[in-house]
């Protein structure tokens, strides 16, 4: 979106918002821009969807430096996620689950996937699947955090794999239900 200055602006009337932020009131289009130029500054349209649009007078040169600032500033503030992996083996022990289901937990709290694997081997790689989902699911009904399921169980070479995400809004919680 590009704001419009000084003659590019199209509406007749705008609310008018002087350098220091104080509300002027509405105007029309010729005595904004006229104020404007009487301090030496930019008439920018900052809102043109409101109803009159809103314009405010200032160095346009300082105004997109505000803006570039806030979003730096929104940038550094969001943290890429990553796809964390958890594996479990068909004979993890309770305790173990619980050490696992506490950092999977803490990890969908930081906002990153997880990958819940259930790692096969031998001759547990050919057992019946409903046995092996429910194997998986023990340490799904652990995990305290909301979650949503991204990606289904799937076999993978290694076993079997579910990829789960923090939830926004209505979902699962590890809690049985």
């Amino acid at each position: 979106m590009r704001e419009r200055i000084n003659n590019q602006i199209k509406a007749r009337e705008l609310r008018v918002i002087d350098s220091e932020g104080r509300n002027i009131g509405v105007l029309d289009l010729k005595n904004a821009l006229q104020l404007a130029q009487d301090k030496g500054l930019d008439l920018i349209e900052i809102s043109p969807n409101a109803n009159p649009p809103i314009a405010k007078i200032m160095n346009f040169g300082k105004y997109q430096y505000e803006i570039s600032k806030k979003l730096k500033k929104a940038k550094a503030g969001s943290k890429p996620t990553e796809t964390k992996s958890i594996q479990i083996k068909i004979a993890t022990g309770d305790h173990d689950l619980e050490l696992k289901a506490k950092t999977a937990s803490k990890w969908l709290k930081e906002g990153h996937r997880i990958k819940v694997e259930l790692f096969l081997s031998g001759r547990t790689k050919y057992m019946d699947d409903k046995f092996l989902r429910e194997r998986l699911d023990r340490v799904l009904h652990l995990i305290t955090e909301e979650y949503k399921i991204s990606d289904p169980y799937k076999k993978s070479p290694k076993g079997l794999v579910i990829i789960i995400e923090k939830a926004l809004g209505h979902s699962h919680t590890g809690e049985t239900k």
